[in-house]
Parts: structure tokens; C-alpha cells; sequence
């Protein structure tokens, strides 16, 4: 494995994704600090363990903050794993931790996430990636990966720059498979595809796993709808995907291990949504382009009307 030592990580966010994702760059020997916000006080004292079915092993960040602003150094990356939540401001977050050099790499969730930061920080590098992973918190401090683990990165808003080869370079490091895109545009379309149906249906179905989704043909053929506005949409935008990736989406997943989406969790343990990012978004592009998209607006009225009521009752 090549030494990358050198090699300066923020990780803002230590919940599946940027546990697992800043594990395996502190494996090819990044120096990986984190910013935790509930799981402070765990993470420093003990660290992160990851289960893995490609092993387990332990992720025990250099330095713990609470803020980023205590992060006196100069980040090469400064990874933002957080939720893509409307009470969550990324900007304010990160902007003491971000530097001329500091390349910003958005390893979050859904469609069009990536304008604020652009915006805030029009000087720096923003890469955006994607995880295609089955992986969950269980408890502060322990992560269960079950499936997948693959990346795709990208520079924002396309093309493939040498910090981003260099962080293809670290996560191949760690025997992370990883694939850099030219579009990453059409990269994130492609898991919208995934995400659009799985994510909610596995809500509104009433805690549904995938395997469970796909038990049902007319759950199957919802499904499969939604994944072909998806598909209409990535067309409409100028970044269209393959369409031969809705059949394969759905083979994958019936040979995937029963999974409870990411979604499914935070409804499950009283925590927003990612509505969102994941369906609002993309409806909002539906009305710009004058695409009809029947299915998605149905069940993103449906989500969105969950996740208040859920949010309401957990408030209590």
C-alpha cells in the first residue's frame, strides 16, 4: 500500500458513509481529523469501529473537533459526508476549515446538492461523489457494512483534475474499487435512479426491505415507473444515462443482501429525511423542463407529508 502521510483530510460527519469512506482513507495513510457533532465524545475516546464483510478494522481519526473552526491545519480534502437536510447549512459548517488549496469533495446524496457550495466557495475545487455502498451506524462509534463499497468522483461540474486522481489514487490504496467521471453530473443521476424509487418506497411501504420490494410485481412495475422518470429527467437535463441501467438496477438488487435503505433508518429512528435532495430537487427540474414525472410527485408529496409528521412527533 503507497503512503499518503502526507495527505491532509477533514472529514465533516462521522455517520455511515463518513465513518466507512474516512476509514479507508486513514487505511492508505491519510492523516484523517473528523468533526462530530453527537458522537463526540465516543469518537475521540474510542474511535470508529467498521464491520465489514470484506473485513473488519478500526478508524480512529488523528484529531476529534466539534467544530471546524478548531481545525488549525490546511485540509487537502475536506470530505462533507453530512446529511443533505434543510436545517443543515454546509456553508457556515465548513467555511472556517476551508482554505485556498482546500479542495471540497461533496460525498452526499441526491441532485443538484452541490450550488451552495459552488457558490460560497467559487475559488476552490469542488469534487462531488457518489457511494454505492450498503452500510449503517448501529450505535455511536460502530458501523455495519454490509455490501458494495463502490465510489465515483468527479470534479464539479465535469472533468477528472489531479486531486481527484489523487483521491481515486488513496481509496485504490485501500482496496476501495472507485471510478473517477468525466460527468459526474450523469454519475449522480444514475443513483437517483437507485435512490428515487428504493429510498421512499421502503417508507411509504411501511419498513419494507429491499428484497421486499421486489417480492411484490406491483410494487416492482412502481418502481420500475419511477426509475423511467428518472431516466426522462437525466435526458431533459443534459446528462443522460444509459437506460438499459433500469433492468440492471433491478437485477442487482434482487441479488442484493436484504437491505434497509438509509432512509428507512433515519424515519425508523425519528431523524429528517433526505426528501429533499433526493425527490425535491428533481421535481423542481421536472417543472424547469416541462417533464411530466406523475410518479414522483406522488410520492414526494407523500414522503414529504411523513418526514413533517414524523419530525412533529419527535419533537414532542
Amino acid at each position: 500500500m503507497d503512503n499518503y502521510s502526507g495527505i491532509k483530510v477533514l472529514l465533516i460527519g462521522t455517520g455511515a458513509i463518513g465513518s466507512f469512506y474516512g476509514g479507508k482513507l486513514s487505511q492508505a495513510g491519510a492523516a484523517v481529523s473528523a468533526v462530530c457533532r453527537s458522537d463526540y465524545n465516543i469518537v475521540k475516546e474510542k474511535g470508529i469501529r467498521i464491520k465489514s464483510i470484506n473485513g473488519d478494522f478500526d478508524f480512529k481519526p488523528d484529531s476529534v473537533f466539534k467544530k471546524a473552526s478548531e481545525y488549525n491545519d490546511t485540509a487537502d480534502f475536506l470530505v462533507v459526508a453530512t446529511k443533505v437536510l434543510p436545517d443543515i447549512d454546509v456553508v457556515s459548517i465548513i467555511r472556517d476549515a476551508v482554505k485556498p488549496s482546500t479542495s471540497i469533495v461533496l460525498l452526499q446524496n441526491g441532485i443538484n446538492i452541490e450550488k451552495e457550495v459552488t457558490d460560497a466557495f467559487p475559488d476552490n475545487e469542488i469534487i462531488s461523489a457518489l457511494a454505492f455502498v450498503c452500510v449503517s451506524r448501529v450505535e455511536y462509534g460502530l458501523i455495519d457494512h454490509q455490501d458494495y463499497g463502490r465510489v465515483v468522483i468527479g470534479s464539479f461540474p465535469s472533468g477528472v483534475s489531479g486531486k481527484v486522481k489523487l483521491l481515486e489514487e488513496m481509496f485504490k490504496a485501500s482496496g476501495t474499487p472507485v471510478e473517477t467521471a468525466d460527468d459526474i453530473i450523469s454519475a449522480r443521476w444514475k443513483k437517483l435512479l437507485w435512490n428515487a424509487p428504493f429510498n421512499p418506497v421502503s417508507v411509504i411501504g411501511g419498513g419494507v426491505s429491499t428484497k421486499e420490494m421486489l417480492a411484490d410485481p406491483l410494487t416492482e412495475s412502481f418502481i420500475e415507473n419511477i426509475m423511467k422518470e428518472v431516466y426522462a429527467l437525466s435526458v431533459a437535463d443534459g446528462h443522460p444515462v444509459d437506460e438499459n441501467l433500469i433492468k440492471k438496477n433491478l437485477e442487482d438488487t434482487y441479488k442484493m443482501v436484504p437491505y434497509k435503505t438509509s432512509m428507512l433508518l433515519d424515519f425508523e429512528a425519528g431523524r429528517p429525511m433526505e426528501v429533499e435532495a433526493i425527490l425535491g430537487n428533481a421535481v423542481r427540474i421536472a417543472d424547469k423542463y416541462g417533464v411530466g414525472v406523475p410518479y414522483l410527485k406522488s410520492i414526494y408529496a407523500l414522503l414529504d407529508l411523513i418526514n413533517r409528521k414524523n419530525i412533529s412527533k419527535n419533537k414532542e
